[in-house]
């Protein structure tokens, strides 16, 4: 459920109608609904009733806007961090050191220390060399860091190849068959304190078995390194659970998962760690535009907007699917090839999708836009950066500014030699 609805005939975000936002904002535009973060939120939380001893950290790469992070921030939320930009934005939202997990295959040296200084919960570490680094960098800087040992379970997620992060030919964590011995070897460290195992076997899963066959296989991780004198006490979950993007999907709730995990771990006697992302901001966005023109084509008109792949990146690396709907439909029905006006062919949302009839100057969305959308635009074809809106209600803020193309060329710089 989410809080984009038509009311008179008009798409509103909560109780503000989008004309009123493309108006005041411009278009294209990210609009967030806080009802449906707190709402996803919520839900989770709820899945995982039978979980008494645990953390929730969100996936800031999923949706790093700062006022999305103080919504959940004000949810109880922590935050799984990949990169050191992530960790501040966590922390400028007032999440928690503690309540920080940071995960990622290529941390450097400068990311760790930052990390350690900032005293954030848990470093998940995925492999031997960036074990022993971090037992140099901590013992240098007179401090322990809480870590877990990232496992690669080699279990295919049955997601898409470019998400998936579970199979032995994915770059993410160790072997499973080495897991023992790496552990060993950082667990003897003392600036170091391993404390349990990770595990994220990739994004948007639609099924839940290959999230039971991991996690199996790290219960079974866990009784050995306690029967080799090791003490675990924490173990990540990591995220993954899918979200509909057409209607008539039905990936696992919160509900469901959160049944298997309580059955599946009962008798660890761990805390677990888990990291939603798309599970909770997906379908708490949606990115609204215009269309520029309605052109002619051989087979199906094409309905250009003025969106494009360096607003909203999935489609073009993915094929990703997302719904599109008017703003203000009309009732009438076209076949279309949507597309935006980026110098590239793979510049296309859609090809003979059956959609809202749509003429130039109309307004309409790309649906279960809030997660991975606005955090991968870029400013290709000198674009500029897309706008990012939260609605409350009846109100709205500007929680990204519209960052033109002139700015971006401001910060350039023609050397003196070529002047």
């Amino acid at each position: 459920m989410d809080h984009f609805a038509l009311k008179d005939g008009v798409m509103h975000a909560e109780d503000v109608p989008l004309p009123r936002i493309a108006e005041d904002v411009g278009t294209p535009v990210y609009v967030y609904s806080r009802a449906t973060l707190e709402r996803h939120a919520q839900v989770f939380r709820d899945g995982l009733a039978d979980v008494t001893d645990k953390l929730i950290a969100f996936a800031v790469k999923s949706n790093p806007n700062l006022a999305v992070l103080k919504v959940l921030q004000r949810q109880g939320y922590g935050a799984d961090v990949v990169s050191a930009g992530e960790m501040r934005r966590a922390l400028a939202a007032g999440i928690a050191p503690e309540m920080i997990v940071f995960s990622g295959v290529g941390k450097t040296r400068t990311e760790i220390m930052a990390a350690l200084e900032a005293g954030i919960g848990q470093f998940n570490i995925e492999s031997e060399e960036e074990g022993l680094e971090l037992a140099e960098l901590a013992a240098e800087m007179g401090m322990t860091a809480e870590c877990t040992l990232r496992i690669n379970p080699d279990v295919d997620a049955g997601t898409h190849d470019k998400i998936s992060t579970g199979k032995a030919d994915n770059k993410f964590g160790v072997p499973i068959d080495q897991a023992g011995q790496i552990f060993g070897v950082l667990a003897s460290k003392p600036s170091v304190n391993l404390r349990g195992v990770a595990v994220h076997i990739g994004s948007q899963l639609g099924d839940l078995a290959p999230l039971e066959n991991a996690f199996a296989k790290l219960g079974e991780l866990v009784s050995a390194l306690r029967g080799a004198g090791h003490t675990i006490t924490h173990v990540d979950l990591g995220g993954g659970l899918g979200v509909p993007y057409k209607a008539g999907e039905k990936p696992p709730s919160p509900a469901e998962y959160g049944a298997m995990v309580a059955r599946v771990t009962k008798d660890w006697g761990v805390k677990l760690i888990f990291e939603p992302g798309r599970v909770i901001a997906g379908n708490a966005g949606v990115l609204l535009t215009r269309v520029v023109r309605v052109k002619r084509g051989l087979n199906n008109p094409f309905v250009i907007v003025d969106a494009a792949m360096n607003d909203l990146a999935r489609p073009a690396l993915y094929g990703a699917y997302h719904d599109f709907v008017a703003v203000e439909p009309s009732g009438a029905q076209m076949t279309a090839n949507i597309v935006g006006p980026i110098c590239e062919t793979g510049d296309t949302f859609a090809m003979g999708r059956d959609c809202d009839k749509l003429e130039s100057g109309d307004l309409a969305v790309f649906r279960t836009a809030g997660a991975y959308g606005a955090t991968m635009a870029s400013s290709y074809n000198s674009r500029g950066f897309v706008a990012e809106v939260l609605v409350d209600g009846d109100k709205y803020a500007v929680v990204a500014d519209r960052i033109e193309a002139g700015a971006i060329m401001d910060a350039e710089r023609v050397p003196e030699w070529l002047a």
